[in-house]
């Protein structure tokens, strides 16, 4: 087990290695977050089990690797390169991100509707600086998260989309961030801007996938601005490496009215959690979030929450299931908030689990904090296995049992997979849930 110190060491050890002279080089206003985030990695406390947010989830495991913080371009990757990678019978504005780089020669477009940007945060940052500094470091707060203050310290690229005023796109954006293997383990931080303006209305379909079984830590930090009566609706699909660690902060601003609706399956990864904070800005807003997590033998996935109701008139709703089998263990936490202000919220918060072996653990717990006293709210969890009789009653009628365990797990799965209106990612998941539940079956046949 590390010491404080030795943890400590780790951080500094990667802010020395660092290079994101590319990304402050002339910007004052990124220098000084730069600098604030630097000394921050100094003074956070360090994640460990007496901190509530960290309860659960240990970070021993991503401790013990020597991690180098990526330095490299990958220019020469070719469209064919990405083939095995590529949505089929999707039609979407396509940017590339390699080990957190944006590839801009593996785009599919080359002019966009007229206030529409879609690009990367270091392009950005040399041709809209000024834009940048109004909206970068509105929601994340590197003073308050170590991981976030490891992001902004060494930030170079990332995603940046900005829809201006009642720009409605015509077709979604697909984000693919492909990781590369590479001879040593990689540190991969992309830093994520999506801004859209009063009315703006758009799709977004991210994408996590990586080539082979290798080793890195993914440390992504996302921020949302969403502006009056503008709506997003957002899909993540998250398959890294059985042996990657993945760490993904989003943080989420809405204003008056504002729609975001969100679908999360969290599939890969050997240690893997997402971080979703919500502040609402104004009255009116509504978030809608769902989440499936399917975690097998020498995983952990751990989803956390934080929505936070400071005004009145606004609506959340989170659902969210689990699927483990193996050894696998999964962490919940969800937390809503509704302070004294916000009379007439609408919260509620979902966390039901289905355990396929005896092994398989998950530590959830949904909290629901009220201050209010004219609201409709709720929150619960269920954690259970298949039902025996369910069982019985599809091998009565010819299915063998681990079609039988599949089709009941399609189904417990489906509430979340039917929130998927686009249609090619829905399947597309369909097909890699049915592949890793085929394995799961087969495993414990053999067992």
């Amino acid at each position: 087990m590390k010491t404080a110190t030795d943890s400590r060491q780790w951080f500094t050890n990667l802010l020395q290695q660092g290079d994101n002279s590319a990304a402050t080089e002339a910007h004052a206003w990124m220098k000084q977050a730069h600098e604030d985030a630097s000394s921050a990695l100094h003074t956070l406390p360090l994640p460990n089990k007496k901190q509530e947010a960290w309860r659960y989830t240990s970070i021993e495991g991503l401790l013990e690797h020597e991690f180098e913080p990526v330095s490299t371009d990958f220019d020469a990757l070719q469209i064919e390169d990405i083939d095995n990678w590529l949505l089929p019978d999707t039609d979407a504005y396509r940017l590339v991100f390699a080990n957190g780089r944006c590839v801009p020669a593996l785009r599919n477009f080359d002019q966009l509707p007229e206030g529409v940007t879609i690009g990367s945060l270091r392009h950005a940052l040399s041709h809209d600086p000024k834009s940048l500094a109004i909206w970068f470091g509105q929601t994340a707060n590197h003073n308050e998260h170590i991981f976030t203050a490891l992001n902004t310290a060494l930030i170079n690229d990332g995603v940046f989309i900005h829809l201006q005023r009642n720009v409605v796109l015509d077709r979604p954006i697909e984000i693919m961030h492909l990781n590369l293997g590479l001879d040593k383990p990689q540190l991969i931080q992309p830093r994520n801007l999506l801004v859209l303006e009063r009315g703006a209305n758009a799709q977004l379909i991210e994408r996590y996938e990586s080539t082979g079984e290798s080793v890195y830590f993914y440390n992504a930090v996302s921020e949302i601005l969403l502006e009056d009566n503008a709506v997003l609706t957002h899909y993540r699909l998250q398959q890294e490496s059985l042996l990657a660690y993945h760490l993904h902060q989003s943080f989420l601003a809405q204003a008056a009215h504002s729609q975001y609706r969100s679908s999360y399956l969290a599939l890969g990864g050997k240690w893997a959690r997402h971080d979703l904070d919500v502040r609402f800005q104004a009255q009116g807003a509504e978030c809608d979030t769902s989440g499936l997590y399917l975690v097998g033998d020498k995983q952990l996935s751990d989803q956390h929450l934080d929505i936070q109701h400071n005004l009145p008139h606004n609506a959340s709703r989170h659902t969210y299931k689990g699927i483990l089998y193996g050894n696998g263990r999964a962490v919940f936490d969800g937390r809503i908030l509704v302070e004294k202000d916000a009379q007439q919220t609408d919260a509620h918060l979902s966390n039901k689990n289905l355990l396929l072996s005896r092994n398989a653990e998950v530590d959830t717990k949904p909290q629901l904090e009220i201050y209010a006293d004219d609201v409709k709210c709720s929150h619960g969890t269920t954690v259970g296995q298949l039902e025996p009789e369910q069982l019985f009653y599809l091998r009565s009628r010819g299915i063998d049992t681990a079609t039988a365990m599949k089709m009941l797990c399609l189904g417990f799965a489906g509430e979340i997979l039917d929130g998927i209106e686009q249609a090619p990612l829905r399947k597309y998941a369909e097909q890699q849930i049915q592949t890793l539940l085929a394995k799961a079956t087969d495993n414990m046949d053999a067992a």
